[in-house]
């Protein structure tokens, strides 16, 4: 004859795996379901316009990327600067002939998410811990 006691234990252990399964499996599904795209293959190069605020200020400048190098039009100023690509979705800018110290500074870039046409990217001086968030929209190849 069966013991009631082993048969009420054996019965809750497999209730409580049924219950842990259930919910790992949901999780899983929603977490899959809102999964953020991420190619940043197609902005190595092309032409684009970005827009990025700074203190209720909108900054918008024009710039043409060629894989290693960045020529960008910003208030009627054009700035090269060689960018060496750290990961598919990371960048840092050299600014090439620099015309002040504040141009000295690097600028690491990454690409936060990317819609077929636009990515949303923070950026920041290499070392500071200060970020800004802007978006790129390609407007040429």
């Amino acid at each position: 004859m069966m013991d009631p006691i082993r048969n009420l234990k054996s019965k809750s252990l497999l209730t409580e795996n049924i219950y842990i399964f259930s919910i790992a499996t949901t999780l899983l599904l929603f977490s899959s379901c809102n999964s953020i795209e991420r190619d940043c293959s197609k902005f190595r190069t092309g032409k684009f316009l970005t827009q990025t605020e700074i203190n209720d200020t909108t900054y918008s400048s024009v710039f043409t990327r060629n894989g290693n190098i960045q020529i960008e039009n910003f208030n009627n100023s054009i700035d090269s600067s060689a960018c060496r690509w750290i990961n598919d979705c990371e960048l840092v800018l050299r600014t090439l002939n620099p015309k002040s110290k504040s141009e000295l500074k690097n600028i690491h870039i990454k690409i936060l998410t990317t819609t077929d046409s636009s990515y949303t990217y923070e950026y920041s001086f290499v070392g500071e811990k200060r970020k800004e968030i802007g978006l790129a929209l390609k407007i040429g190849d």
